[in-house]
């Protein structure tokens, strides 16, 4: 099934990223495993990145553009040496969530109760908002 998704942090204007089309198998009918086939796509695409950057690299006008309309233009490198561990990915993902650090709506709607059974219908929008957390002391 295919579903809209974008993600917002609080304090900023614009959204993290822009509203993307993401494919989800049919069998996504709680939030726990909603929460846990964005972290498989998200994965996935950290890999699909790394594994296709080039050694010289270049932007088009065009890419450029279509960048910029998003909110960032970068040319798409990864730094990092290692591949995330998807189990941990999904673990940590469920907890931030059972911490309060995000919230997950549906069509507007907030999803509360992680295995709650849940209907997604083709072309649903999902956004998921972060919180930001305030530095400071304690004493």
């Amino acid at each position: 099934m295919n579903i809209w998704v974008t993600v917002k942090s609080l304090g900023k204007r614009k959204p993290a990223l822009a509203r993307q089309a993401v494919v989800l198998p049919e069998t996504t009918c709680t939030l726990r495993l909603l929460i846990e086939n964005m972290v498989e796509v998200q994965v996935q695409a950290f890999e699909d990145r790394k594994n296709t950057s080039s050694m010289l690299a270049y932007l088009m006008p065009e890419e450029i553009g279509a960048q910029g309309a998003a909110g960032k233009v970068a040319f798409g490198t990864v730094n990092g040496e290692g591949i995330p561990d998807l189990a941990e990915a999904k673990e940590a993902a469920i907890l931030a969530y059972e911490d309060g650090l995000y919230k997950v709506f549906l069509n507007e709607r907030e999803l509360e109760a992680l295995d709650e059974p849940l209907t997604i219908e083709d072309g649903a929008d999902v956004a998921f908002i972060r919180f930001t957390m305030l530095a400071g002391r304690l004493w």
